[in-house]
């Protein structure tokens, strides 16, 4: 026996020819979904909808749910007439043979443009993580003070019964096996309390790391250093101290936030004593600023930090962020900041010129003197090679000992500074 379904009595019929199940248009219905073990059929077939389906051919399965569907088209007949166009993606262009075009360039606007969306879905993934990590935090209720002590109570009693079954051990002492099993509930029990005071305690870490945004680390980063710092609060936490612990754990947060920062944040790593001062000038900078309405000069801040005016231009050489060659100069980004820095090592063309003929006149100064007394010149200054030889070896090629080879040196120097041979090559000592 066929059974009728809830939503086949509509107010008014739009098409009594389609079936007993279809509404009219703008009229809102309440279905309930059923399931049976056969299987559905496809939404994309033309076949309409029966709305007398047998109920014996399986075990229907209701969900008590109701959805409700909004029938606002009035030509909307059927499922079948329901279109949806799904956008094709965009391809390659491809020869006859279906290979890629080898002279397909993309465009360098819409490859810009494709860049841009990449980067932007990438942040918004950074913050959809930082959203499902707070919706997941936000679940655990928050500690009072006396629940506190508690968890503080039963972590103490989990490290004690630790310590009890480590030392049984390396003593070699056989514990009853209820004892044993005793023990280790009791340590059991302990880590769960430590990981429920974590939990509750995570949005503490949360409001604290958002402090130090913006200051070379990601949010993510600067929350997973803070949670090292609420684990090691924990494992410290003395509850018989009267302080409620995040008191006791912001501290530990502070710094291993600060630590982190101090060996991660910057491209070049500064200890961390250097880091402290250089915040500490930092701070005391923008306060002369607000007192004075200018910048401070090296004097003033040397004067507030009680050390020397050399010492502060040091400081904040130390504080300069390192830059990259390759980032972009001017509105259009055409140029990088590398073709703007000089090549200390490059030979400037002017140069290059005055070297050369600096080596001619050279030569035909040499030429004036001995073949030996040349000879030596070339080696003890290396004009050859730019090696400079030593008396030693010099002495070793003409095969005289080292100090004729000096002798020689200084009566072939006496001749060079001669004004006949040294004024050509005065103009080269500017």
């Amino acid at each position: 026996m066929a059974a009728r379904s809830d939503a086949d009595q509509p107010q008014n019929s739009a098409a009594p020819g389609k079936g007993k199940s279809k509404s009219s248009a703008g009229a809102k219905t309440t279905a309930r979904k059923s399931a049976t073990k056969k299987g559905t059929k496809s939404a994309s077939s033309k076949t309409t909808t029966k709305s007398d389906s047998a109920q014996g051919n399986g075990e229907s399965l209701e969900i008590d749910e109701p959805i409700e569907t909004d029938l606002t088209s009035a030509n909307v007949g059927d499922l079948s007439d329901i279109e949806v166009e799904i956008p094709e993606e965009p391809a390659v262009p491809e020869d006859e043979d279906g290979k890629a075009d080898p002279d397909f360039v993309w465009d360098e606007e819409e490859s810009e443009a494709l860049r841009q969306a990449r980067k932007d879905a990438e942040l918004t993934a950074s913050a959809d993580s930082v959203r499902a990590y707070l919706k997941q935090i936000g679940k655990v209720a928050l500690l009072n003070a006396e629940e506190e002590v508690e968890l503080a109570k039963r972590i103490e009693a989990g490290l004690y019964a630790a310590e009890r079954l480590r030392q049984s051990e390396e003593a070699q002492e056989t514990l009853a096996l209820q004892m044993r099993r005793d023990l280790r509930w009791i340590v059991r029990d302990g880590e769960r309390a430590k990981s429920h005071l974590l939990e509750a305690n995570l949005r503490l870490v949360v409001s604290l790391a958002k402090r130090y945004t913006g200051r070379g680390m990601a949010f993510l980063d600067l929350i997973q250093e803070g949670n090292l710092g609420l684990i090691r609060a924990v494992e410290k936490f003395d509850y018989t101290k009267g302080y409620k612990f995040s008191t006791y754990a912001t501290w530990w947060i502070r710094q291993a936030i600060t630590r982190a920062m101090a060996d991660q944040a910057r491209t070049i790593r500064i200890p961390v004593h250097m880091v402290e001062v250089i915040n500490k000038l930092g701070r005391i900078q923008r306060e002369l600023l607000q007192d004075l309405g200018r910048e401070p000069t090296p004097e003033e801040l040397a004067k507030e930090m009680d050390i020397t005016p050399e010492k502060v231009l040091e400081i904040q050489q130390y504080a300069r962020e390192p830059i990259s060659l390759d980032q972009t100069i001017g509105d259009e980004g055409d140029s990088q900041l590398g073709d703007f820095i000089e090549d200390s090592e490059a030979v400037v063309a002017v140069d290059a010129v005055s070297f050369t003929l600096l080596q001619d006149q050279l030569q035909s100064v040499l030429q004036t003197l001995s073949e030996r007394e040349a000879g030596v010149v070339r080696l003890r200054f290396g004009l050859t090679d730019g090696q400079p030889r030593t008396l030693d070896e010099i002495g070793q090629v003409y095969g005289v000992t080292r100090e004729r080879i000096r002798q020689i040196e200084s009566k072939t120097m006496s001749k060079l500074r001669h004004p006949s041979r040294s004024q050509v090559l005065r103009d080269y000592l500017d």
